[in-house]
């Protein structure tokens, strides 16, 4: 099958990286288990740094970024898998070292592929994409932590980006109370419209009076930016509360003390979805495309062509997406 096809390119021209969109030959796609005609992919920031060339994302340049992506299987050498299945792939190395979702075909290994779960279409799957993913695995990491229901406040922090608009979306179909917390004042309605009962600015997660503790506040949190927000939210915690730390769009940092976590029992959950068991992965998955499925799903993205990405990628880099972009291919 020498079939084209296009992708977007991203390649290194005089120390500078230009992306283009260019014109492929199936046979040019890596060894894998399954062929997927992509519908839809979405964009994260994951993506846009490997779009600008970031090593530690990307090792090997010319690349196809896309770390998510949902379409058909047009050849399967899996039997979990046949022709025509409708199929969804986000993590694991797709889009990082591995030709990604911003192509009309991926070729995958089949332990990569998940079907799409009833419930839920190839577009929905990618309003999703790793970053409502990634807010799905919070709440379930939250949940399977905590000693109780989380009954209080829940804090989620970068509520404007991909994943905390999502965190925000998700937790408020399950009827938590959600603060968001932004550092963009004027998407307040936006976030209110997505269920959040009140939003604060970044200021009120930036304490930096030094302290070791502060007033108990959060039941739980989902943390996206991380550096001295995460500090602060790990000191202003309920006893047995819990943060689920996702991002560090603010800082890698963390400076903290012993202090919350043996005189509070704070707990601090690690989320990796890029290397999530896929039974865990599955479970996450269907409870998306059912009960946790916000009913304002179709007002969190932005569509736009593979034509049109390029500016998209610049706008994230900038802080300038509100929100999910999805990539109809």
């Amino acid at each position: 099958m020498n079939q084209k096809y296009r992708a977007l390119v991203v390649s290194e021209e005089s120390g500078r990286y230009c992306r283009k969109i260019v014109e492929r030959n199936l046979i040019d796609l890596p060894a894998g288990d399954v062929l997927i005609n992509v519908k839809y992919s979405s964009l994260n920031y994951k993506d846009a740094l490997s779009a600008t060339g970031n090593k530690g994302v990307t090792r090997k340049y010319p690349h196809t970024p896309g770390i998510d992506a949902a379409g058909i299987i047009v050849v399967s050498s899996s039997n979990k898998f046949g022709k025509g299945d409708e199929v969804l792939v986000t993590g694991y190395d797709l889009g990082m070292n591995t030709s990604g979702g911003f192509a009309e075909y991926i070729k995958v290994p089949a332990d990569w592929v998940i079907k799409l779960p009833r419930g839920m279409t190839l577009k929905e799957s990618m309003i999703y994409g790793t970053a409502g993913f990634t807010a799905g695995l919070s709440l379930y990491k939250l949940e399977q932590c905590s000693e109780e229901k989380m009954e209080g406040e829940i804090l989620v922090t970068g509520a404007t980006g991909g994943v905390g608009s999502l965190a925000v979306a998700i937790l408020a179909k399950k009827n938590y109370i959600v603060v968001a917390s932004t550092g963009k004042k004027d998407k307040a309605d936006f976030l209110k419209m997505l269920g959040a009962k009140e939003v604060i600015g970044r200021d009120e997660v930036d304490d930096k009076s030094g302290k070791a503790l502060l007033n108990r506040r959060w039941k739980a949190a989902v943390d996206t930016v991380g550096g001295n927000i995460l500090a602060t939210i790990i000191k202003q915690m309920d006893y047995r509360g819990s943060v689920a730390s996702c991002g560090n769009t603010y800082s890698s940092d963390l400076s903290t003390t012993v202090f919350p976590f043996i005189l509070r029992g704070v707990n601090l959950l690690g989320i990796n979805s890029a290397e999530t068991p896929m039974d865990m992965r599955t479970k996450v998955w269907n409870k998306l495309a059912n009960e946790w499925k916000p009913d304002c799903l179709n007002e969190i993205y932005e569509e736009c062509p593979l034509e049109k990405l390029s500016e998209k990628i610049d706008l994230i880099l900038q802080g300038q997406i509100t929100g999910r972009v999805i990539v109809k291919l």
